[in-house]
């Protein structure tokens, strides 16, 4: 006798009946599933209402179910009217699971046609308008959170704070220290040669201290900490999610907000005005350097003269722009790394839209700062 459990899968067919009544029939499952859209293409569907009968389906898995769902979205959007039935109720219930999964991915039954692109142009300007509304909640949830743990300071995770600030600070003075110095180099030269022309050696001081106490430097390291801190607020907090451990600490009554995201923005907060102090000194030191080679103002003559030129307003005016920044790059890191979703290919995904937002939006604040700054006279 043959065992039914290794008989060979029968393969998914569909067989039009005589007026508005269709039968399904065959396992629709992922070993026989691979020829079902040409069987399906081949079929003359009824222009009006119909009704497609399941009672013939042997097996069904997830694959089946989902084609069959496709099949049924795909002629209704035809204007046709379906009606499913026939299915067992353990065939139901996999099928309610599966479109109930599917919707809650935000998937579409079937590939649609691809739309127009002003139709790509409001899709997209609903999605962005819904992912800053719920960027702006997350602000708010944090701010709330913040609030209360100025109320109970015994709530707040001190040896977190103190870590993020050896991860987000200490460890990245050498790479800040290196391209400080080495911008400082670049701007010094660059504008050394158009000085040099006009005989006006000793204005390199005014044009590189101004230029990186007060924009470029604390601008290169919020973007050096963009790229280096943020994206592994996100990456952590994403592959905590992978793993569940979020949905743990909420499991034990530990609000993910005190444990993940406050650390890690009041660290941040911290670090990067210091980062940004250092920051000037070495891109002040690399300026010092090309100027003496390039255009023969000695460390002396340079030091002497940059109190004349930046003022106390300059250089905490470039400091102060600091914990914006950091407060930007901490809330999107921890953000987007609360919105992985699926898998490690969904973390690589949000840590890149990570870094991108955040650089974006620390620019776009600079520039606020510069119009606003401005329009008052400082």
């Amino acid at each position: 006798m043959n065992n039914p459990a290794f008989a060979e899968p029968v393969e998914p067919a569909l067989v039009q009946a005589k007026g508005d009544h269709c039968f399904c029939q065959g396992d629709w499952t992922l070993a026989g599933i691979e020829g079902l859209d040409k069987r399906v293409a081949g079929v003359h569907w009824p222009q009006h209402a119909f009704q497609l009968d399941g009672s013939r389906i042997g097996a069904i898995d997830t694959t089946g179910a989902l084609l069959l769902l496709n099949l049924v979205a795909e002629l209704q959007r035809g204007g046709r009217q379906i009606t499913l039935m026939g299915l067992r109720p353990e065939q139901q219930a996999l099928l309610d699971l599966v479109r109930e999964r599917r919707a809650e991915a935000g998937a579409s039954a079937i590939p649609l046609t691809r739309p127009n692109p002003l139709e790509r142009l409001g899709r997209t300007l609903v999605s962005n308008t819904q992912d800053a509304l719920r960027f702006l909640g997350f602000i708010g949830e944090a701010a709330v959170s913040f609030v209360q743990v100025l109320g109970r300071p015994s709530r707040f995770r001190w040896r977190a704070l103190l870590g993020n600030i050896e991860d987000a600070g200490v460890r990245a003075l050498p790479i800040v220290a290196l391209l400080a110095f080495m911008l400082g180099i670049v701007i010094a030269y660059q504008g050394g040669q158009q000085l040099k022309v006009y005989g006006a050696n000793i204005f390199i001081v005014e044009l590189i201290s101004l230029t990186m106490l007060r924009e470029l430097a604390p601008l290169i390291t919020a973007i050096i900490v963009a790229g280096r801190t943020g994206s592994a607020y996100t990456a952590q907090i994403g592959t905590m999610q992978i793993t569940e451990e979020v949905d743990a600490l909420r499991t034990i009554g530990i609000p993910p907000m005190d444990l993940l995201v406050l650390p890690k923005l009041l660290a941040l907060v911290i670090a990067l005005p210091l980062l940004t102090v250092f920051a000037d000194a070495l891109s002040l030191f690399g300026g010092m350097v090309m100027a003496q080679a390039l255009l023969e103002v000695s460390f002396t003559d340079f030091l002497e003269r940059i109190p004349r030129v930046v003022t106390l307003t300059s250089f905490l005016l470039g400091v102060g722009k600091a914990p914006v920044f950091a407060a930007i790059i901490a809330l999107v890191g921890c953000y987007q790394g609360f919105h992985v979703r699926g898998g490690a290919d969904s973390v690589g995904r949000q840590t890149t839209i990570s870094v991108v937002q955040s650089i974006f939006l620390v620019i776009a604040a600079d520039a606020i700062f510069s119009v606003v700054l401005g329009g008052v006279g400082l």
